[in-house]
């Protein structure tokens, strides 16, 4: 497609979300290479990632660029390309969250350094959706949706917590401290289960480097946070399988997830790419079918807006600190960073992505369960 009438094409296509090529506004945006508009038309969402990645766009708020464009949902108007439609059949055919894939995610995100996420996150540094209800500050909302996590539970001392996918430690150090709980978290990236063992030292927390798959002890209570969407939907059962083998019969399990709308069982092909390697979202039908005949549905907690609110906060701390560790990283890091963030963001502000907190148990609450919030 000629540059002409690609960009005549990129403008019609724009203008059902009010967003205007070199407009005024916060959420329009500055073309600087004319390829952006077959690029993108011939690549989606790969080719937009990937060509701002190279500078050839910019916004003042990207955030407000992708709540505009996700709120429209003109993606939906837009034909998929090639490129998708191979990222769609590849995920159909094979698993791409196999166990012999499992470690990838470490690898690709979480192995990046730690530096980079110490200057993002919180001072626990949690690695997931915070709570803001009652809190004013990052520190505040992300030890607020821990204390959440350990009330859902229903935590007390001596009791055996496993942690699925348990970052940096933070869950395991806050329940062992504050509710006197022996945890045991597992994670696939090497630089997280070496920092955890060193945040965690003193306290009854073991971190291992370990597939949930491995899994073969029984623990009073389990807790994911943020892991299921690596896990993939020709998994999603095996996973719940697991966590019920795990899970001893009055106890309680915690999913803490990101969700789609409808399900998918591909992923974002420039997310895909850069940030979270055969990552999925899952929906309701999916996680609703992956726990039938296994657990009984005791809690459903949506509060997705909470995390445009802390992707906003991470943003706000890596922009601030960027000159500490702009050493470490290229200005094209830098900008891919900023892209996955502000999109996120916009994303959720959208109501595109949901945030749950679902509670299960094995046979059902004796006399219900007391919701939380």
């Amino acid at each position: 497609m000629k540059v002409d009438k690609s960009k005549d094409a990129s403008k019609k296509i724009l203008s059902l979300a009010g967003i205007k090529i070199n407009g005024n506004n916060s959420w329009d945006i500055k073309v600087h290479n004319e390829g952006f508009y077959p690029r993108v038309l011939a690549q989606g969402s790969l080719g937009l990632g990937e060509s701002y990645m190279d500078g050839w766009w910019d916004c003042d708020k990207l955030d407000e660029f992708f709540y505009r464009v996700l709120r429209s949902q003109i993606e939906s108007k837009v034909r998929h390309s090639r490129a998708l439609l191979f990222e769609i059949l590849l995920a159909k055919v094979f698993n791409l969250q196999s166990k012999k894939r499992a470690f990838q995610i470490g690898e690709k995100h979480y192995d990046l350094g730690n530096e980079l996420f110490q200057n993002m996150l919180d001072k626990r540094m949690v690695y997931s959706c915070a709570y803001w209800k009652d809190s004013h500050t990052l520190d505040e909302a992300q030890e607020s949706k821990l204390d959440l996590i350990c009330q859902k539970l229903g935590l007390q001392p001596g009791m055996k917590v496993l942690d699925i996918g348990c970052g940096w430690g933070s869950f395991a150090r806050y329940a062992a401290e504050k509710y006197g709980v022996e945890v045991t978290g597992i994670t696939v990236s090497k630089e997280q289960a070496e920092f955890g063992k060193r945040l965690c030292m003193e306290l009854p927390v073991e971190i291992r480097l370990q597939d949930y798959r491995d899994v073969n002890d029984k623990f009073d209570h389990i807790v994911s946070v943020g892991m299921i969407e690596h896990v993939g939907y020709k998994n999603y059962r095996a996973y719940m399988e697991v966590v019920h083998h795990c899970l001893k019969d009055d106890g309680l399990f915690l999913l803490h997830t990101i969700g789609g709308n409808k399900s998918v069982t591909s992923v974002d092909p420039w997310i895909n790419r850069y940030i979270f390697p055969n990552g999925m979202l899952p929906s309701i039908k999916q996680l609703g079918s992956a726990i039938e005949g296994l657990f009984v549905m005791e809690d459903w907690h949506n509060f997705s807006a909470d995390y445009d609110k802390t992707l906003m906060a991470w943003y706000g701390n890596l922009e601030k600190h960027w000159n500490k560790i702009k050493s470490n990283y290229d200005e094209r890091f830098h900008r891919m960073w900023r892209y996955y963030l502000l999109s996120c963001a916009g994303a959720f502000r959208a109501r595109g992505n949901q945030l749950w907190q679902i509670v299960l148990s094995k046979k059902g609450v004796i006399r219900g369960y007391k919701s939380i919030r």
